[in-house]
């Protein structure tokens, strides 16, 4: 099995395999229809309160990683979201961020693979 990350606002490509969105609101800019997206578990995606401390701040990166991890142990969403990816050979896990290294779809692979 292969789970890889990429931004949602690239090319779909077949590579990809089966494409999850993992953020919890939908990427600005794009319709539902041209996302290539196979399927979106928002609550995959930090609280609100947590994306909204966290900010994008590569500072909090850290602190950000260890406080979603605790959330997603108590997740419905990322049980469901493991049990997608065992159905399939290759997975993406798609995400809104403009930084590649600091984003939820980082620690979701991690802790995925």
């Amino acid at each position: 099995m292969t789970i890889r990350i990429k931004r949602v606002y690239e090319p779909a490509s077949k590579s990809d395999g089966f494409r999850i969105l993992v953020d919890r609101l939908w990427p600005r800019g794009i319709k539902k229809e041209n996302a290539g997206v196979d399927i979106w578990i928002k609550e995959a995606g930090p609280s609100t309160e947590l994306r909204k401390w966290f900010n994008h701040d590569p500072e909090k990166w850290k602190q950000f990683s260890q406080k979603y991890r605790a959330e997603l142990k108590s997740s419905a969403a990322f049980k469901e979201l493991s049990g997608e990816i065992r159905k399939h050979k290759t997975v993406t896990l798609l995400f809104a961020a403009k930084d590649e290294e600091h984003n939820n779809a980082v620690i979701l692979q991690q802790l995925l693979a």
